[in-house]
């Protein structure tokens, strides 16, 4: 029995449907994908500039010629409630609601309606097989973190017994947590790892201090799937030799589909079945091959919200031999998380703090951005965006989750600015550090 499906299917999600237009679309010769594109992409503009009012307040009196005349859109303007960015006929309760991360320092609710995200768990189906991992026989070891509450903890637990997968919660990433995980790895049969990447990359260093290799370990273990974060080379490197097995680099945005994903060939392969994707510059000009910008992107079957040339926040390269059929990310700038090192020797990944501000960021909220510094081992400064300052039952709920999530005994200050200062390249990092570890008692 095919469990991961069935379950899709029977939340409404129609998954063989999408599976059977994945495949029409790759067998699209070379020849006619520009067409495919070109076609799809404008018939979606279309749908939502007559059927979204967001959009039609989006775009306005602007004329609109060519492809390259539609403004660019950006996380800051959907960020208005999730009820007033729907098309028409959509609901919260006939589509699919989801959260981002927050990684960018603005998390966001999005919807998809429930073709375009069967083609998304269709995409995901796909590439896992390039490298011979089915989601429903093959044993994860997943690197994720985990809510604490009961409610939550009790079904993130049963997603994962139903997902043939065991979870290690990464907010506390301590030598003595790593020896643990790796307990589990001598007793249980592993097919492949998935997870945050620095979370598994401090894990390979823990292998390589012991003077390991996990494969041997764990014989079943046949790849490595790193995610949300940066991979880079030398880190990938790192992992290779320390799990003993491929590392599979995957590039993704949860409001949009796989933007890209590493194939059988070794090439960070674009998906341009279910997404067009856009390299720009500042002045929202294509560039070339080669060259980087800005990746911008629209979702080619998102009829519940529109996603037409939305900025994701990333900088990247194309490769120069991509084709249009086949276009490859040469390299990914950007996504790349800090650790943060506490009192004691505990480790916690920089996401980890999005975990801590869901409770108090909502989606009718006052806090619009948000970024968090750590200035001394046990000293935090919260810097957010919003019209008011935080009330102090929202200053409770905080440093309760950060004693919760990461410790108690911390330093927590506030700082509410109109704006949060972003790098030359437009990004926003969510966890910033200050510290020099090497000078710290």
């Amino acid at each position: 029995m095919n469990l991961f499906e069935t379950t899709l299917r029977l939340k409404g999600f129609p998954i063989q449907k999408a599976k059977r237009r994945l495949q029409e679309i790759q067998r699209i010769s070379e020849t006619d994908y520009k067409i495919y594109v070109q076609d799809t992409r404008q018939k979606m503009f279309e749908y939502h500039l007559r059927e979204n009012l967001f959009y039609q307040s989006f775009i306005g009196d602007i004329a609109i010629k060519k492809w390259e005349d539609i403004p660019i859109l950006t996380k800051r303007d959907v960020q208005i409630p999730i009820e007033k960015r729907l098309s028409t006929g959509f609901t919260k309760k006939n589509t699919y609601i989801g959260k981002t991360s927050g990684s960018s320092g603005t998390p966001l609710f999005f919807a998809k309606d429930k073709f375009c995200h069967a083609m998304t768990w269709a995409v995901i189906i796909n590439r896992f097989g390039w490298h011979g991992i089915d989601l429903d026989a093959s044993f994860q070891a997943r690197f994720y973190g985990i809510p604490l509450d009961f409610k939550g903890y009790q079904k993130e637990r049963l997603k994962d017994r139903l997902s043939n997968r065991y979870r290690f919660p990464i907010f506390d990433l301590s030598e003595e947590k790593l020896e643990e995980f790796l307990s589990v790895f001598r007793k249980k049969k592993f097919d492949y790892i998935n997870g945050h990447t620095s979370s598994i990359v401090l894990f390979s260093k823990y292998l390589q201090k012991k003077n390991l290799i996990l494969k041997s370990v764990c014989p079943t273990l046949k790849t490595c799937i790193v995610t949300s974060e940066m991979l880079y080379d030398t880190d990938k490197k790192l992992l290779e030799k320390q799990l003993g097995v491929p590392v599979v680099n995957e590039y993704g945005a949860s409001e949009l589909d796989l933007l890209a994903f590493t194939n059988a060939e070794g090439e960070f392969q674009v998906n341009n079945e279910t997404l067009f994707i856009e390299i720009l510059d500042e002045n929202d000009q294509t560039v070339e091959n080669g060259n980087p910008g800005r990746i911008v992107v629209t979702s080619l079957y998102n009829r519940t919200h529109p996603f037409i040339r939305y900025d994701v926040g990333d900088l990247g390269i194309l490769d120069e031999n991509s084709t249009f059929k086949k276009p490859v990310l040469k390299k990914l700038i950007g996504r790349s998380n800090d650790t943060a090192v506490l009192k004691g020797g505990k480790t916690v990944p920089g996401h980890t703090f999005y975990y801590v501000t869901k409770s108090i960021v909502e989606e009718d909220g006052n806090v619009k951005e948000f970024i968090v510094e750590q200035t001394a081992l046990d000293t935090f400064t919260i810097v957010y965006v919003s019209e008011v300052a935080l009330s102090t039952k929202d200053l409770k709920k905080i440093e309760i989750a950060l004693s919760k999530y990461v410790g108690a005994d911390l330093n927590i200050h506030y700082e509410r600015v109109g704006v949060l200062d972003r790098n030359k390249r437009g990004k926003l990092k969510q966890f910033i550090s200050k510290i020099d570890v090497r000078n710290e008692p």
